[in-house]
């Protein structure tokens, strides 16, 4: 009975965190290869001024994957205003089915993963934000061993 109210209590105190925060919350779309496939739904949440959390959410004909990556973030505007550069550490979640035409190749997968990021991201005046990043991972979940990386284009809008 503890741990469940030890839980509920953390999740609470971390979602009232989390909602604490309002400006420089952004919503987009990383484009490249990565845990989730071609392409994730981005949604980038502050949580102080040189820190935030990223969830990615990819969807692809094989399954979907979901990442959640904890971020530092670092000014570059020495080099320009604007410019910022990150870097992070976080898990990945995913379901895969590797089905090629009637044959199965492998079966369907739950895969649990850690994973890095470091990238450079510019804010323009507009409320838009473009990025780029790299992310290596490595499944951790014996069903599904391996390790992945994968660069990728984001562009996401500031609210």
């Amino acid at each position: 009975m503890r741990k469940i109210i030890f839980t509920l209590s953390l999740v609470v105190s971390m979602v009232s965190v989390l909602m604490a925060q309002e400006d420089n919350k952004a919503i987009g779309l990383r484009l490249g290869s990565g845990f989730g496939g071609g392409a994730e739904i981005s949604y980038q949440q502050p949580l102080s001024k040189d820190n935030r959390m990223e969830l990615d959410l990819g969807l692809n004909s094989w399954g979907f994957g979901l990442n959640g990556v904890y971020q530092w973030v670092w000014d570059l505007s020495d080099l320009a205003d604007g410019f910022n550069w990150y870097a992070g550490v976080g898990a990945g979640v995913g379901s895969y089915n590797f089905n090629y035409g009637n044959n199965i190749h492998g079966p369907s997968d739950f895969s649990l993963g850690v994973l890095g990021q470091v990238g450079i991201e510019y804010r323009f005046e507009i409320p838009l934000t473009l990025s780029l990043d790299y992310r290596p991972g490595i499944y951790l979940v014996p069903s599904f061993n391996g390790s992945y990386d994968g660069i990728c284009i984001g562009a996401r809008y500031r609210f």
